[in-house]
This record gives structure tokens, sequence and C-alpha cells, in this order.
């Protein structure tokens, strides 16, 4: 009979007369193969980083009952119950971080021979949350929780080596950390843009626009919001097919963000109706840069190499200010209102 590693439980996996369908599922289970002692195994400390400039000799007799145990190429170390030291003695692991957690992001280390894992966990005393796995053939010395404690205890090189250790995985959990941030900030930036046209979307204007208003209020500043609907563009998508409809809003999209200051914002409110959202801008400078806006509109070119020029675009502008007891949502139901009004007076004007 073989026994598993950590115990004297029998583990049918390891026998050589072992068949797989004469024990449940739950029975059959991947373990560390163990190979012997320690002191039995040919391998020396002075090859372990964890001992570096330790005395090798009172650490090799204080190693010398910790089992050592094979990991086939691909295995996982199946070991979240117990906190244990594991040593690299030949072959290769790869952790996962917060692997068995399920919100791993997939960041794997590559831990090599004389290199050690488990180290947070015999420090926390907890379960290893690390999801390891041998890349190949792997002899590992397994190392108690207490007999951690007692090297730790005894040899200032053996807390100095694990110290230094310990600082160099938090510089670098902290370097993965601050990639991270950028990366999650990149995607945040694309949550809030429109990925057609560019212009922030109204995931962006749920957010921003209370703030603008709020500030507004604060500060006892104006705020202007131009609500912009292109003219009869259903019939200018069923006529000339929805890629040049697409190619329509671009053209309005850059017209709108290119005729306003580096202070305003353009927003893709949705379908064919954009907005521009103009802070410190009372109502007749909004009204100037609306009339402003519906000229270039029309002179907008779409394709300037097309044999059969295009219709002009134009729109309706719905121009609207921040009433001082107001709030987004009046400001926005104001903006619409002046543009239905635009929509009424014949299309291709600016109503307030």
């Amino acid at each position: 009979m073989v026994y598993h590693a950590f115990s004297n439980e029998y583990d049918p996996e390891y026998d050589p007369e072992y068949n797989p369908d004469d024990y449940p599922a739950t029975t059959r289970r991947n373990v560390l193969k163990l190979i012997g002692a320690f002191r039995d195994s040919g391998y020396t400390v002075e090859n372990l980083e964890l001992f570096r400039g330790a005395d090798t000799a009172a650490a090799a007799v204080a190693l010398a009952d910790c089992e050592v145990v094979a990991l086939g190429a691909g295995e996982p170390i199946e070991d979240a119950v117990r906190a244990r030291l594991y040593i690299v003695l030949s072959g290769m692991l790869e952790v996962e971080t917060d692997g068995h957690t399920g919100s791993s992001d997939g960041n794997v280390n590559r831990i090599l021979a004389g290199e050690s894992v488990g180290e947070q966990s015999v420090l926390d005393d907890a379960a290893n949350l690390d999801a390891v796995h041998a890349v190949e053939e792997t002899h590992l010395l397994v190392i108690e929780s207490a007999l951690a404690w007692e090297l730790i205890d005894q040899s200032n090189a053996v807390a100095r080596n694990l110290l230094r250790l310990m600082s160099f995985r938090i510089r670098a959990a902290n370097a993965l950390l601050r990639r991270r941030q950028k990366l999650g900030e990149f995607y945040r930036q694309l949550s809030l843009n429109d990925t057609l046209t560019g212009l922030y979307n109204r995931t962006w204007l749920a957010d921003m626009l209370p703030k603008l208003v709020g500030r507004a209020r604060a500060q006892g500043s104006p705020l202007a919001l131009l609500m912009i609907d292109l003219d009869n563009f259903k019939k200018f998508n069923d006529t000339h097919g929805h890629l040049v409809g697409d190619a329509a809003l671009c053209a309005a999209a850059n017209v709108i963000r290119d005729g306003l200051r580096p202070s305003d914002f353009a927003v893709r409110y949705g379908g064919e109706e954009l907005m521009a959202v103009l802070p410190e801008t009372n109502g007749e400078l909004a009204h100037m840069v609306a009339d402003r806006l519906c000229q270039q509109m029309r002179e907008a070119v779409l394709f300037p190499d097309m044999r059969v020029p295009l219709p002009h675009l134009t729109a309706c502008f719905g121009v609207a200010v921040l009433d001082p007891s107001g709030d987004e949502m009046g400001l926005i139901e104001a903006a619409d209102a002046a543009l239905y009004r635009a929509k009424e007076a014949g299309r291709n004007c600016v109503s307030v």
C-alpha cells in the first residue's frame, strides 16, 4: 500500500493495483508523491536561497526528517488547509496569485530550483490561496509551519533571507497593483467614450453632469447645455446606408468637438442626438456657440472625393442654461424642450 505524503491515510492512486473504477470520484484526487526524507534525498542545503549565509550544518540537521515529495508536470499542490513552506529542489513551479479564490487576473510567477513558495501562509498561519502547479517534474522539500518558525527563531540569516524575499515580493506586488490601476483607468476611460464617434457617452454624462451642476451652483457661475439632433437622419440612413450614416455621425461629432473650447464637453447622447456641455457660459454666449456650430454643420463635407456629393448635414440646436435652483435633470429637460421648438420651427436652426 502507498500512503499520503502528509498523513498515514491510505492513498489508492499510488497503489500499483489501484483501479479508479473501484473508488468514488471524491476519493480519486491528485496528491504529492512521497520520495523520502531530506537526509536521504541527495539534495543539500547550500543550494537553497532561504539558507544563504546560514549555518548549513545546523540547517541540514533541522531539515533531516522533512519530507521530499514529487509533483508531475501540470499537477497542482492541493493544500488549502495547512500552512506549509515548499522549497523547490529541482524542476519549476508556477504560482497564480489568488487562483483558489477565483479572483485571479492570470498573473503568473515562476519559482525556480532553490526558491520557495508558501512563506506568506506560514507567516499568517493561514491556508495558501495561490494556485500552484508544476511546470515540469518537480521535487519539493516540505517544511511544516512549526519547523519554519523554529528555523527563523534560531537563525538570523534565515530571518534576514525571509525578510528580503518578502520585501521583494511586496515590491513586485505593488508594481503589479500600479499596472492594474493604470489598466483599470484605461478601461474606465474607454467605458466613458462612444466607440463610434469618440465623444463622451451617457455613462460619462450621468457621472459628470451632476458634478458640473454642483460646481456651477456652488460658484454661482453659469452652465449651458446644447442639445443637438441631426435633421432627417433616419431618411439619410435609409437612402445612403448605415455605413454612410456612421460616417455622417462621425462628421457631425467632429464639427461639435472641434468647435468647442478645451473646457467644454461634447457628448453623444444617443442615436443621432449629441450634446455640448458649456461650463461658465451664459445664455447669450451659448446661443452664439450654437449658431456657429449650426453653420459649420451645414458646411461639413462627408466624402470630398465622391462623384455624386451627399446632401449637406443639418441639425437642430436646443439651448438651455442652468436655473440657479435647478438640477441636471431640469437642465436636460429645458434643452430638450428648446430642441423640440427648433424642430417645430423648420429644423436647421437654433432655439432657446
